[in-house]
């Protein structure tokens, strides 16, 4: 990734010219008698997702009317003319067709994701570049103005690296596929989705709607207010639909922070085993073991081997990989009867029993502990996961690192905001 302070060639420009949008708006169209037609407005591009943007056509301002010129019209340009084919153009007003997208109206101007360093950037110029008998657009200028809307520079990024934020409702279900985006993480989409205006964030969530399991873990990754805002604008099958795909713990924190008189609502159209388990996080205090827990774990009998246990974890394709770095086995009272790490799994003979490996007294908590006696037990045992125990000694859930961390760290100081 480099910033230059003049156009550098991308990989397509090696194959002809380079144009540049600035230059281009406002040229005078002419026919092929050079016969003045009318100013061009704007560049029509039709989006690609193995390739670059060709361009399709034109808007001119012409008679004054906006009319549409087909590409193949286009008999000669460059940085000094726009020559056309004919005179004899479509008169009827132009109106963009599905999937098209206008340079100059809906990227020039507009913010971008800079998907290289995982930021939204403003587009302040476009390259075309001539590819055949075509053009097709390369890269875009993120360089602000300078003072009197002169130049300072420019820092191109090659179209391949950014993700543009057309804004326009229209067009999105032909650009609802993930692009660039899908080289993000979902902390990094929720920090893009945080800083974004209401229509950008209107453009990257239905980005991510196609994806389920992807959308709920970028709702795990929100500020719980902007996270709650975006719910609560949804309809309650539209919220079941994110909270179905969520962890349980983080579900029933969301739906917490519904307004009341919505959640009941929202719990019934939950698929039963999500209801039942965020059912049981409800019932206990927020700040506690219980409120923090979750209630999917890994538990195989005491005389289960190594191998099962092994095969258990792969198994596991649902449950957080975080729930599951250590393996929990139980008696014939379902009471916890020990704990084995995942690498001491792998590291055992696969004939040994959990009961030969295990520690028969794991470190655990009851579900009204605090958040500072939860962390004091991790700390002090280097622990990466924390059982949560009922009084009788039967296991009910588990706490992991993340989800403390999380919980102990002021969310401003998250996802390094200062």
């Amino acid at each position: 990734m480099t910033d230059v302070t003049e156009p550098q060639p991308t990989p397509a420009a090696k194959l002809g010219g380079t144009l540049l949008l600035s230059a281009l708006t406002g040229r005078t169209a002419l026919d092929a008698a050079g016969q003045g037609l009318g100013r061009l407005s704007d560049v029509i591009v039709r989006l690609s997702d193995d390739g670059y943007p060709a361009v399709t056509g034109l808007v001119a301002h012409i008679g004054g009317r906006e009319l549409f010129v087909p590409a193949a019209e286009i008999l000669a340009w460059d940085d000094q003319r726009l020559e056309l084919a004919s005179a004899r153009l479509d008169l009827r007003p132009f109106e963009r067709r599905p999937g098209e997208v206008l340079l100059r109206g809906d990227v020039l101007g507009h913010r971008l994701v800079d998907v290289e360093q995982s930021r939204l950037v403003t587009s302040h110029d476009v390259q075309l570049t001539r590819i055949g008998d075509g053009w097709v657009a390369t890269a875009v200028d993120i360089h602000p103005r300078g003072l009197l809307r002169r130049r300072s520079g420019h820092t191109w990024r090659d179209w391949s690296s950014v993700e543009a934020l057309i804004g326009h409702d229209g067009s999105l279900p032909s650009r609802s596929r993930m692009g660039g985006l899908r080289r993000l993480k979902p902390a990094q989409l929720a920090d893009l989705i945080e800083e974004a205006s209401e229509r950008e964030q209107h453009e990257l969530l239905s980005r991510v709607h196609a994806h389920p399991d992807l959308e709920a873990d970028v709702f795990e990754e929100l500020d719980e207010d902007q996270a709650s805002d975006l719910l609560e604008a949804r309809t309650d099958d539209q919220i079941a639909d994110v909270l179905a795909h969520m962890r349980s713990d983080d579900a029933a924190d969301a739906l917490l922070d519904l307004p009341q008189e919505r959640r009941q609502g929202v719990l019934n159209l939950l698929p039963d085993l999500q209801r039942q388990k965020i059912t049981i996080l409800l019932g206990y205090q927020e700040a506690t073991a219980g409120g923090l827990m979750s209630v999917d774990y890994l538990s195989v009998p005491l005389t289960s081997t190594a191998a099962d246990a092994i095969r258990a974890v792969s198994q596991a394709t649902r449950m957080q990989p975080e729930a599951i770095v250590v393996v929990f086995c139980h008696d014939q009272h379902q009471r916890l009867a020990g704990s084995v790490s995942l690498v001491a799994l792998v590291q055992s003979a696969p004939a040994l029993t959990m009961e030969a490996l295990a520690d028969p007294n794991p470190v655990h908590v009851h579900p009204d502990a605090d958040l500072t006696e939860i962390t004091r037990a991790m700390a002090d045992y280097n622990l990466l996961v924390l059982p949560v125990l009922d009084h009788d000694d039967h296991q009910i859930g588990v706490l992991t690192i993340d989800d403390i961390l999380e919980a102990a760290i002021a969310p401003e100081r998250r996802r390094g905001q200062s």
